[in-house]
């Protein structure tokens, strides 16, 4: 049975979020598709990411650094410092949890913002922004939160999809900077996505030599989204 079009639109220019200078646009596919739960995987597979409730690409008349990366489960073994990670993690309790909006969790994700992000219009996130950007009524998500005793350091947004998993957003007890959470989150869900044989673990967009974005190029094997298709990156492109 053939599902019904999607309708694609492009957003107007605004700020882009990675160089001050720059302006953005994105793709986005109708946000009021009642399939966007049918089309998900096959979005991820083009390269295509979930913020909320939309699924967008960058598509930027002037530039095309964000540049689509997955990690190849199959192929994926931790490196030096990804395996001191998870030595240095080994007291937490990785715990797969309903998505949703709670007091604690909502603290944390405030706390996160106004240390990474003070000043950049997300710091001050309510309750509905919370919702907005973390969770979407059609979408596949789960919170594996990263707990030390009763105490919550970390929430991974993880979305499991039929080919892969996303990784939607981190966010984590600024505190405990030291930890790598951001890197024991993926980490995590490398190992989700193995216990579910799953073949990808989806990083979103790599944006080379990014001081916020280059950090992904260090799973490796990782392969990145050109427009004939995926390829594993080369030392020369990193």
């Amino acid at each position: 049975m053939r599902s019904d079009p999607v309708r694609l639109f492009q957003t107007l220019p605004h700020a882009c979020g990675y160089y001050a200078e720059r302006t953005a646009q994105n793709l986005v596919l109708d946000p009021a598709a009642p399939q966007l739960d049918k089309i998900y995987g096959s979005a991820l597979e083009h390269g295509f990411r979930r913020a909320g409730g939309h699924l967008y690409f960058p598509h930027c008349p002037q530039c095309r650094a964000c540049t689509p990366c997955r990690i190849d489960v199959e192929k994926f073994a931790p490196d030096r410092s990804q395996r001191r990670c998870l030595k240095r993690n080994a007291d937490l309790s990785l715990i797969e949890v309903t998505p949703g909006y709670n007091h604690e969790r909502h603290a944390l994700y405030r706390d996160y913002l106004q240390s990474r992000h003070a000043g950049g219009g997300m710091d001050e996130a309510d309750a509905s922004d919370f919702r907005r950007f973390l969770t979407a009524p059609w979408s596949p998500t789960v919170f594996l939160e990263l707990r030390l005793g009763e105490r919550l350091l970390g929430v991974a947004v993880t979305d499991i999809c039929p080919n892969g998993v996303s990784a939607v957003y981190t966010f984590f007890d600024p505190a405990e900077a030291a930890r790598g959470l951001g890197t024991f989150a993926i980490l995590q869900q490398v190992e989700l996505a193995r216990r579910r044989g799953l073949a990808w673990v989806y990083l979103g967009f790599w944006i080379a030599g990014h001081p916020k974005m280059d950090y992904k190029r260090r799973f490796r094997p990782l392969q990145v989204r050109r427009a004939d298709g995926w390829h594993e990156t080369r030392d020369s492109e990193e």
